[in-house]
């Protein structure tokens, strides 16, 4: 499991995530991770996977869950 951070440059209005640090098995099911935890999304809160930027910080402590450490969230 590898720790990465995500961020979206499409949906940059109130009430719309950024940025999120998650922990997944893969650069791919990073991409795939809603900043909100949830599994599934149908919301302006976040964009489409392929429009999602992906990098590696580095690799989580053996025993990690996949899913979300933190989350940049603008409210409006």
């Amino acid at each position: 499991m590898n720790i990465y951070l995500i961020s979206q440059y499409e949906n940059t209005g109130f009430n719309t995530y950024n940025t999120a640090v998650v922990i997944a098995e893969s650069e791919e099911a990073a991409q795939l991770t809603h900043p909100s935890g949830e599994e599934e999304w149908i919301d302006e809160s976040w964009a489409d996977p392929e429009d999602i930027e992906v990098e590696l910080l580095g690799e989580a402590v053996e025993g990690s869950r996949a899913g979300v450490l933190c989350a940049s969230f603008h409210t409006g």
